[in-house]
């Protein structure tokens, strides 16, 4: 199942807010690992990223959290995780626009 889901969305001290579907096609396409490179330069820009969703924790202080990964990055770069009031299951196909911010806490 492929899904389109706007999202906020963090890795490590990365995090990305939502936007509109409108905005999605004139955004860059980011890796997970591109993301993770590059996060201090992401910050405040808005992007799309693609992946696989590979754990799903619904209904944590309101938000459901989803991993995405896409088969870039290693360890410790290679796993975003997006919040967002839409879910996903486990192994669905994922696109995720977002606005990226750094140093998030929830």
């Amino acid at each position: 199942m492929n899904k389109s889901i706007i999202a906020t969305a963090f890795a490590a001290l990365v995090a990305f807010a939502p936007i509109s579907q409108l905005q999605a096609a004139d955004l860059p396409v980011k890796t997970v690992e591109q993301v993770f490179a590059q996060q201090t330069a992401l910050s405040g820009q808005r992007i799309q990223i693609s992946g696989e969703v590979v754990k799903v924790n619904n209904g944590i202080m309101g938000k459901n959290f989803l991993h995405i990964q896409d088969g870039t990055g290693s360890e410790g770069s290679n796993d975003i995780i997006v919040t967002s009031q839409q879910t996903a299951h486990l192994g669905d196909k994922v696109n995720i626009d977002a606005l990226v911010t750094t140093n998030r806490d929830f």
